[in-house]
């Protein structure tokens, strides 16, 4: 399946903030195609957070004789202020609040991305209450819609690294208050489904690769400023930023009834280490390991989003240079780690 733009035309360097914008945010004419043939608006629920402007972006420039609408709280007008200039129509909504959430645009597609990952551990009860009690309200008050429903690779167990990753089929199995809270959001989608016979998908996503923050910019600043590097998780399943929102949004055009889980992530497993020594080259710097490689980890396989989305567009040599070259050039960071070596379910 066409990406829409092949390898030879991804630029060697991504100038600034404003072109990693639009890079990210850039739909491929596959989504554009099936997009395109649903009927019906677009809302994204949970717009204010790292992933949500892409998303939104991405489907106004794929569909736009269609309404996109971003709900958030809207605690940064910056963030409001980029979705408004970019025609995505921004609404103000607490997703607590059951009675502003039953008020909302009932837009006939919804991408949910509301939740609540880090600093669970400082207070579980908020993120209870995001990552399942939300949920539940919002299947509810979306019941006729089609709903694709953020979600992560944290709900499976441990799976053996030699063998390629847990499919979908893999029953979840949590560790820690932040993956079980998501097992709950899981389960009221699905509850909710099979109730009103709604259309969705549960997007296990695994990690996004912005030059802001990510997985590999992570092992880049270890390397860059010698730090020792974990190296207990061993691989990550990386994916570009603008691939994973599009085979997210491209999930609406293959709901079930009930929803199902589909794995979002790279086609292969990086090595961690051969990352590390990638960026060391470009660096001019000789990495640091701590610990040792462990035969198992939070893995699994994107065979079944492979089959319906073909390969992602951005190939992992390519998004190693760009972070490298970002950070050389002493880019913007967002400063938010992702603790993907995080082995105990602690965040």
């Amino acid at each position: 399946m066409s990406s829409g733009y092949g390898f030879g035309d991804l630029p060697e360097s991504i100038e600034d903030e404003e072109a990693l914008e639009e890079l990210l945010s850039r739909p491929p004419q596959w989504l554009c195609d099936k997009l395109g043939s649903l009927e019906g608006d677009i809302a994204v629920l949970g717009v204010g957070g790292k992933v949500g402007p892409t998303l939104a972006r991405m489907a106004k420039r794929a569909v736009p004789d269609k309404k996109v609408f971003g709900v958030a709280r809207f605690s940064d007008q910056e963030v409001r202020d980029r979705l408004d200039s970019w025609g995505v129509e921004t609404v103000a909504c607490d997703l607590l609040d059951r009675a502003a959430v039953a008020e909302l645009p009932k837009a006939a597609n919804v991408i949910y991305m509301a939740g609540k990952k880090f600093g669970t551990d400082d207070d579980p009860s908020f993120a209870w209450a995001m990552n399942t009690h939300v949920p539940a309200t919002v299947a509810e008050a979306f019941r006729e819609s089609r709903i694709v429903a953020f979600s992560t690779l944290c709900v499976y167990p441990f799976a053996p690294v030699a063998e390629g990753g847990f499919s979908e089929e893999v029953e979840p199995g949590p560790t820690g208050d932040y993956a079980t809270s998501c097992v709950g959001r899981e389960r009221m989608f699905s509850y909710f489904s099979r109730k009103y016979d709604t259309p969705g998908r549960l997007a296990r996503l695994n990690y996004a690769i912005d030059m802001r923050y990510g997985v590999l910019h992570d092992i880049a600043g270890w390397v860059r400023d010698g730090k020792p590097i974990p190296i207990g998780t061993g691989y990550a399943s990386v994916i570009w930023q603008g691939d994973a929102v599009a085979q997210i949004l491209g999930a609406l055009a293959h709901t079930t009834v009930p929803t199902s889980p589909l794995n979002v992530g790279g086609p292969e497993h990086m090595s961690v280490v051969m990352a590390a020594r990638a960026f060391g080259e470009r660096f001019g710097k000789e990495p640091v390991f701590e610990g040792e490689v462990q035969p198992d980890g939070w893995y699994n396989n994107t065979l079944a989003a492979q089959r319906l989305f073909g390969y992602p567009s951005v190939p992992l040599a390519v998004m190693i240079d760009w972070v490298a070259d970002w950070m050389l050039r002493d880019m913007p960071s967002h400063d938010k780690p992702t603790h993907y070596e995080e082995r105990r379910g602690a965040f």
